[in-house]
């Protein structure tokens, strides 16, 4: 696996993640009928930073890191995590939350912060964990399943240090 910076024309693979995870309604608070426009616009956005994942030349994965407040709360990182639903569960996601995490330490955060990890996403949430997270709060009916209704969200956390 290759990590590296986003670039202008990854934007239709990236686009095609992103759409097939966000039409699901299950995981990501974006509606699922959001527009290219909208999405790319939060992806590309210039304070974030944003990678691909390739595996063999093939864009399978993306993921951003920013700060999650600005300020004084601006040491601590967030990230999101997408990965082409043909690659799930050949580790991939593993991989780029591990080179995220020591990639946010190399920008100089000095923690990262999920503020929304959807309570049923059961894969993601034992991910997180076996990647050094810990579930420190949660939002009570904070995430509008489309197929569940409201539903629990998890606010998850790491000091990098």
């Amino acid at each position: 696996m290759r990590f590296r910076r986003i670039e202008e024309k990854d934007a239709d693979v990236v686009w095609d993640i992103i759409s097939n995870i966000i039409q699901t309604g299950d995981t990501w608070v974006f509606a699922p009928d959001s527009s290219r426009e909208k999405m790319l616009a939060i992806w590309f956005d210039t304070q974030k930073y944003a990678y691909v994942c390739e595996l063999e030349n093939e864009i399978v994965g993306t993921f951003f890191i920013k700060a999650n407040q600005p300020d004084l709360g601006s040491h601590v990182a967030n990230a999101g995590y997408m990965v082409k639903p043909d690659y799930r569960g050949r580790g991939i996601a593993e991989a780029m939350c591990r080179f995220s995490l020591d990639e946010a330490r190399r920008l100089g955060f000095r923690a990262m912060q999920f503020n929304s990890v959807v309570s049923t996403n059961e894969v993601a949430i034992r991910l997180w964990k076996r990647c050094g997270f810990e579930v420190i709060g949660t939002l009570p009916k904070a995430f509008h399943h489309q197929t569940l209704g409201f539903t629990d969200a998890l606010v998850m956390y790491q000091w990098l240090g």
